[in-house]
């Protein structure tokens, strides 16, 4: 089945090739390299979908989970990757997930500008202030992907996009979303000159999230983890709303309140509510 991939099989753990996957764990090393680590078909093929440069994959038969990782890696190869093929033991050190799927890549990490943010009549984007948990910050990339958002701007970011579990946990939509760092006052000016209003999350808003219309250009901001957005930002917003807590805890993570304020917008914009049957 594999006959027509040239065949490289690394069985040392000790490898200078299998280090220095190793080495882009760590921030530092991915910034002075500008590569990072992709892992599993499924963020492999995404990234090479949407023209991300693969320098090289290693891969393991014993642990792919179908039959679609061949001709993947035939596809790679025939595009000038180095394909290399790896003990079980060596992918496992390489990996950074606990059940590895038998593929790890690196990559080349794209720079992201506010070039790449399209510009749209009553644009819809999400800014994200300060992320410190790669997590959170690839949680809030699916769904700003599922919600159909024009572009996700990081302002004074807390953690880097090409972090592993960034990747990770937004399942490729790194690769598809249109995406921007910078500072927040440069983020600011953008949305300002392009007509886009600012709706800021804040629990101690009198407004619920629910209560007005987001049909027109809008960005959802949110922030830090722990301390929520900085005064720049609560001055600044058009508006301020809060997400209604019935329970006993006063706040929910980021993520998951940057998805519920990223989906009412989708409703309004794409969703009709139905009529009862009589």
């Amino acid at each position: 089945m594999n006959s027509d991939i040239p065949e490289i099989i690394i069985t040392s753990r000790q490898n200078p090739a299998v280090k220095a996957v190793c080495s882009l764990r760590n921030r530092p090393e991915r910034e002075r390299s500008r590569l990072t680590v992709l892992e599993g078909y499924r963020e492999l093929t995404r990234a090479f979908e949407y023209g991300i440069k693969i320098v090289e994959c290693f891969y393991c038969p014993e642990m792919f989970l179908g039959e679609n990782e061949y001709p993947f890696l035939r596809t790679l190869s025939d595009a000038g990757v180095r394909v290399i093929k790896v003990a079980a033991s060596v992918l496992e050190k390489m990996a950074y997930r606990e059940r590895p799927e038998g593929l790890v890549a690196t990559a080349v990490m794209k720079s992201h500008t506010l070039e790449n943010i399209p510009v749209k009549k009553n644009g819809f984007y999400l800014i994200a202030e300060s992320i410190e948990k790669p997590g959170n910050l690839g949680s809030m990339l699916r769904s700003a992907d599922a919600a159909g958002v024009d572009g996700l701007i990081i302002c004074d970011k807390g953690t880097d996009l090409y972090n592993p579990n960034v990747i990770r946990a937004s399942t490729g939509a790194l690769f598809c979303v249109p995406l921007a760092e910078t500072d927040s006052v440069t983020a600011l000016n953008w949305l300002r000159a392009n007509d886009i209003k600012i709706l800021s999350a804040t629990p101690h808003s009198e407004f619920n999230y629910s209560e007005f219309d987001f049909t027109g250009g809008v960005a959802i901001v949110v922030g830090r983890e722990q301390t929520g957005l900085t005064e720049f930002w609560l001055e600044q917003a058009d508006l301020k709303v809060k997400i209604p807590m019935l329970g006993k805890i006063d706040s929910l993570n980021v993520s998951s309140a940057a998805t519920i304020l990223l989906y009412e917008v989708a409703r309004q914009r794409h969703w009709q509510k139905p009529e009862w049957s009589k």
